[in-house]
């Protein structure tokens, strides 16, 4: 029985803990993968980059959004779909396949940033 409750315990602070992410240092994380994502010369290194982007993606969607959630999250979701894309075609077409993928990766980024200033502009004024 405390065995059931000490786990039970340990899952629930888990979920908590989650939702206190340093969204910094991921985003951070998630930068540096994705360039090494762009810069991969090989398809092993390519895949290793990519998948790591992805987690660290998928890790953001469990951080605590102030303002603009939806739209958070939204972004989130498109650049996993284009990574998940360049990475199949990666696969199956060859390094310079997913280069357009990576490319909308980077676009979304930029225009989901922007989002993200306008919050932080709102809660400051």
């Amino acid at each position: 029985m405390k065995l059931i409750l000490v786990t039970f315990l340990l899952f629930f602070s888990s979920l908590s803990a989650a939702n206190n992410i340093d969204l910094e240092a991921n985003m951070k994380n998630m930068g540096l993968a994705y360039k090494n994502s762009v810069r991969a010369t090989d398809l092993v290194s390519f895949n290793n980059a990519i998948d790591e982007f992805i987690e660290l993606l998928e890790t953001a969607k469990t951080a605590d959004f102030k303002q603009h959630e939806t739209a958070s999250l939204e972004g989130l979701d498109k650049v996993i779909n284009q990574a998940k894309q360049a990475k199949q075609l990666a696969t199956t077409r060859g390094l310079e396949a997913a280069k357009a993928p990576l490319k909308s990766i980077d676009e979304l980024r930029m225009k989901y940033h922007e989002i993200g200033r306008a919050s932080c502009k709102e809660r400051v004024e």
